[in-house]
């Protein structure tokens, strides 16, 4: 059993990977902003704090409650508050002696950014560059790693199909289900290793609603 503190799990991928983290007996706690996405998850046999990640008190009684053996994920998405509330995460990580996390951000951060198009730069480019900022603090802080770059997310049945790759460009999609199952593949190793991964689903190709 997994000591998980989720950041992000009210939807999207951070939902689906509770759930699976619940339903194989994981500890789950999550930091949430309201209380119905509270009470959502409680049924589900989750703990949750309300709060905003962006709070270091809320944080750092995630962390207490957790337990210093716990890996945090954050899903958290591309609001322009996302890279202070990844730095406050990290911070309240490392005070808390929690040494693992993983951060899930996305194609084009880091050293993939000549991998968007400038069409795409255009579109999200701020986002992804708030992401980068995250992926630097947490790079340079005292925690052990991974950090996951997902193509296009979607929705619907895994396929079972997704791929990590390093040092490599790569395009693509890849399901919110896949991906919260190559979350989980990553917290039950037994060390993270300290790199970023681009994940894509190569059997969707571009097809976005495959």
């Amino acid at each position: 059993m997994a000591d998980l503190l989720i950041f992000g799990a009210s939807r999207g991928t951070g939902h689906q990977l509770m759930t699976m983290a619940l339903k194989r007996g994981d500890h789950c706690v999550a930091v949430v902003r309201n209380q119905q996405s509270a009470e959502q998850l409680n049924a589900l046999g989750a703990t949750t704090l309300v709060g905003d990640a962006n709070d270091p008190i809320t944080v750092h009684q995630a962390c207490l409650l957790v337990g210093k053996n716990a890996t945090i994920i954050s899903t958290l998405g591309g609001e322009k508050a996302n890279y202070q509330a990844q730095m406050n995460i990290i911070n309240q990580a490392e005070k808390s002696a929690i040494k693992r996390m993983i951060l899930v951000t996305s194609l084009g951060c880091g050293d993939s950014w000549s991998f968007l198009s400038e069409r795409a730069k255009q579109a999200f480019g701020y986002s992804v560059r708030e992401k980068t900022l995250a992926e630097s603090w947490l790079a340079t802080s005292s925690l052990n790693y991974t950090i996951l770059r997902p193509g296009g997310l979607t929705d619907g049945e895994p396929t079972l199909q997704a791929k990590c790759y390093c040092d490599q460009e790569v395009h693509g999609y890849i399901r919110r289900s896949d991906l919260a199952s190559v979350i989980l593949a990553h917290i039950d190793l037994a060390k993270l290793d300290n790199q970023a991964y681009l994940v894509i689903d190569p059997s969707l190709a571009d097809k976005r609603n495959n």
